[in-house]
C-alpha cells in the first residue's frame, strides 16, 4: 500500500527562503503549506490536518514562539521544528520549553533539515499508526516506539539512540548498513567523535542482544555493520 503524503506547515516571513524550502520539500515528497506571519499560520492550522511544523522564530504579527504555543494548545504531539538565525543558548532553551522537538539554526543545509525531519518523524512515531514499528529479532521484540527491548525473562529500555540505531538495523536487517549513513541518517554528522560514541552504542546493542545465539550483531571492517538472525 502507498504511504499517503506528509503534510507539512511551514510558517516562513522570507518570501524567498519559504519558496525555496516549499519547493524543496515537495520535490521531496512532502505536502508542504507556506503562511508568511504566525497568524496565517495558526488559521491554516486549524483549517487543515498537518503532521509536522516548521516554523521561523522571528516573523510578524505572531512570532514562532509563541505560534508554538498556540499549536501546542491544540496538539500535544505534533512535531515541531523551529528555524532561526539566533544562535543564544537561552532562545533555544525557549524553543524548547514551549515544545520544539528541534532546533536548526540558518543558514541551513537542506540535506540536513531533510534528515532531521525524517529522525523527528522516525522518533516521535506519528505517521507510523499502520506502519511496522514492532520488529522480531530471533527470540527477541523490539518496540521501537515504547523504546523496549523484550526477551522471555530480560526487558531492557532503550535510549532515543538506541532506539534509532536498532531500528536502522532492523529496516536493513540481513543487509550492511554503512557506518557513514548510520552517522548522517541519526547524528547528522559523520565526524570521529560521533563514530566513536556510535561504537559505544553498537556495542550496547550487541550486550543487549546476545541472550539469542541466533542473532548476530557484526562488524563489517571497514564498512559498516550488520544485524543477522540465523534461522
Amino acid at each position: 500500500m502507498e504511504k499517503r503524503k506528509v503534510n507539512i506547515l511551514l510558517a516562513e516571513d522570507d518570501p524567498n527562503l519559504g519558496s525555496i524550502l516549499k519547493t524543496f520539500l515537495e520535490a521531496k515528497g512532502y505536502s508542504t503549506t507556506l503562511c508568511d506571519n504566525g497568524m496565517k499560520a495558526l488559521v491554516a492550522f486549524k483549517e487543515h490536518n498537518f503532521d509536522f511544523c516548521i516554523i521561523d522564530v522571528m516573523m510578524p504579527v505572531k512570532d514562532g514562539f509563541t505560534l508554538a504555543k498556540d499549536i501546542r494548545s491544540l496538539d500535544k504531539k505534533i512535531p515541531i521544528l523551529f528555524l532561526t538565525a539566533k544562535t543564544m543558548p537561552e532562545d533555544k532553551l525557549k524553543g524548547f520549553e514551549v515544545g520544539a522537538d528541534d532546533y536548526l539554526t540558518k543558514p541551513f543545509n537542506m540535506d540536513e533539515l531533510l534528515m532531521r525531519i525524517q529522525a523527528i518523524i522516525r522518533r516521535t512515531g506519528s505517521l507510523r499508526s499502520n506502519d511496522n514499528t514492532v520488529f522480531q529479532i530471533g527470540n527477541y521484540i523490539f518496540d521501537y516506539n515504547r523504546q523496549l527491548l523484550t526477551f522471555p525473562g530480560f526487558e531492557q529500555k532503550l535510549t532515543s539512540k538506541e532506539s534509532d540505531l536498532l531500528m536502522l538495523l532492523c529496516e536493513n536487517m540481513q543487509e550492511v548498513v554503512e557506518r557513514s549513513y548510520a552517522l548522517i541518517k541519526i547524528w547528522f554528522d559523520d565526524s570521529y567523535f560521533n563514530a566513536r560514541s556510535m561504537d559505544v552504542y553498537i556495542a550496547k546493542l550487541r550486550k543487549y542482544l546476545k541472550n539469542d545465539p541466533n542473532v548476530e550483531l557484526i562488524n563489517v571492517h571497514g564498512i559498516g555493520f550488520r544485524l543477522i538472525v540465523n534461522q
